[in-house]
């Protein structure tokens, strides 16, 4: 028999939120009459614990996914050909303990008790540190793949995808920084930006026409990239990309 409704938790192993909130939030989730599974962490099970996710999306109908921004972890998701069916996110990055639980309780109707609380750990023994491709925005430009040092990305003129996470450096969106229209995202940067996975400020309402939705979004990629050069964020994404080729080499033993 197929259950209801389960709650997929990220403990973050970026700690993109603070330890206390997690204990707080894994102690109330607890406190609820749900099926919970704490993942350690969302980002590696889309990489290296697939089956878990797609036996998780099999066996409930709808899935509520306590993390980070919801863009970032729907694209993540795709990108690692993980269907969990139907499934809403609660950002636990701009949401607050009291306003989750207040989802939990109003919108999706549960109730306080007894948790059937799991905790799944995947052995990816590497930070899963890497970047998602927002499709939607993507221009297929190719900037962030000719950027990239380590053979992150796979491009042509008619492609561009993510074929090897994990050669990514740790802490590195130096290629993502340097993106026109914020397609690139990190999940697992601290940050709350476009980068990390926060809508883009400019929306396309609905029911703009075709002829104004291509005027607005034309706009939107010209005034970013006059805010890179202007905030100088080519500038730190080159000196991320440096620290992360130095470290690089450091670990392969090499030196200038």
């Amino acid at each position: 028999m197929i259950a209801k409704t389960c709650i997929l938790f990220c403990r973050c192993g970026a700690n993109v939120i603070s330890s206390s909130k997690t204990d707080q939030l894994a102690d109330r989730f607890s406190k609820l009459d749900v099926d919970v599974f704490e993942l350690k962490d969302l980002c590696a099970f889309s990489v290296h614990e697939k089956d878990v996710l797609h036996t998780i999306g099999k066996n409930y109908t709808h899935k509520i996914v306590i993390a980070c921004y919801p863009r970032a972890v729907k694209k993540m998701l795709e990108q690692g050909g993980v269907d969990l069916g139907r499934y809403n996110v609660l950002n636990f990055k701009e949401l607050s303990l009291d306003e989750i639980l207040e989802q939990l309780h109003g919108k999706f109707q549960l109730s306080d008790g007894e948790a059937r609380y799991q905790i799944q750990v995947s052995d990816l023994d590497v930070p899963a540190w890497y970047p998602v491709i927002d499709e939607s925005r993507c221009t297929l430009c190719g900037q962030c793949a000719r950027f990239c040092l380590f053979g992150v990305y796979s491009y042509n003129k008619k492609a561009l995808k993510v074929i090897n996470p994990l050669a990514c450096k740790n802490n590195c969106p130096a290629c993502g920084r340097t993106c026109p229209t914020s397609a690139i995202m990190f999940p697992r940067l601290a940050e709350q930006s476009t980068l990390a996975g926060a809508e883009p400020g400019a929306e396309i309402k609905s029911g703009v026409g075709k002829q104004s939705s291509l005027f607005v979004r034309l706009n939107e990629r010209n005034q970013v990239r006059k805010n890179i050069f202007k905030q100088g964020v080519v500038q730190m994404a080159e000196d991320e990309r440096r620290k992360a080729l130095e470290q690089f080499r450091k670990s392969e033993g090499k030196t200038e």
